[in-house]
């Protein structure tokens, strides 16, 4: 029989099963007896189990609060949360929060705005420019509360509480963070219902509803914990002024 040569080549990638298989069974061993199979499967399922709690427990608070424009009960204080500058201005996701906000204003739903954001930097200031973009919208300056320090939601909510002395709220932002800022500021002790802002489907969109599968675990942490902001200040008497000034 006439034997086949076969390419130096074709040898080479005929080998590379046999060099790679014992590396891959190093770096991700399969489990051999059945008992281990089944504790993999068992740790497989408990850790699927527990990055699904937090964002199980924001639904099961949260679910019952949320409204729209239409229909949510009417408290004395929207609550904006800051979204993001461009060039000085509100992105456009903030801007939707903030037109929602003004919507409720407009509506008699709420007599003060409370704008909280991110002022850490002297060239970035959120709430001054969610304040301009109430004002150019028809809410008096005067029924606008800013807070410099919402550096996240859980210090916005704590903040809320302690420092303007809000107790009952409308939140309003876009519904894939509704359901945690519901959640963070029911933990804070604010009686708190949802407006959320909704939103084509873009890539935006999509980018948010995954950072807030991280975000919960955070969330749930700080439910718990209840940690302080990262700057809590003395009481402000915003909020209690703006309300007078709303009769």
């Amino acid at each position: 029989m006439r034997r086949v040569r076969v390419p130096a080549r074709l040898k080479r990638v005929s080998l590379l099963p046999r060099q790679v298989l014992p590396l891959l069974r190093r770096v991700t061993p399969v489990p051999r007896t059945r008992r281990a199979r089944r504790r993999t499967v068992q740790a497989v399922m408990l850790g699927t189990v527990l990055a699904l709690a937090p964002a199980t427990w924001m639904h099961a608070v949260a679910d019952s609060r949320l409204r729209t424009t239409a229909d949510v009960p009417a408290q004395d204080v929207a609550v904006v949360f800051g979204a993001g500058l461009w060039k000085g201005r509100p992105t456009p996701y903030l801007a939707h929060r903030l037109d929602t906000a003004a919507e409720l204003y407009r509506a008699g739903k709420v007599k003060v705005v409370l704008v909280t954001g991110d002022n850490s930097r002297a060239e970035y200031d959120e709430p001054d420019a969610m304040r301009a973009y109430l004002t150019e919208r028809g809410v008096p300056d005067r029924h606008i509360v800013s807070d410099y320090a919402g550096f996240d939601t859980w210090d916005s909510c704590v903040r809320a509480k302690k420092i303007f002395g809000v107790d009952r709220a409308v939140l309003v932002t876009q519904d894939f963070h509704i359901k945690r800022a519901v959640a963070l500021c029911g933990a804070a002790g604010i009686d708190a219902y949802g407006v959320k802002v909704v939103e084509p489907h873009d890539s935006v969109f999509y980018y948010g509803g995954v950072r807030e599968l991280v975000a919960a675990g955070k969330a749930a942490v700080d439910a718990t914990l209840r940690p302080d902001p990262h700057f809590l200040g003395e009481r402000e008497e915003g909020v209690t002024e703006a309300l007078a000034s709303a009769g």
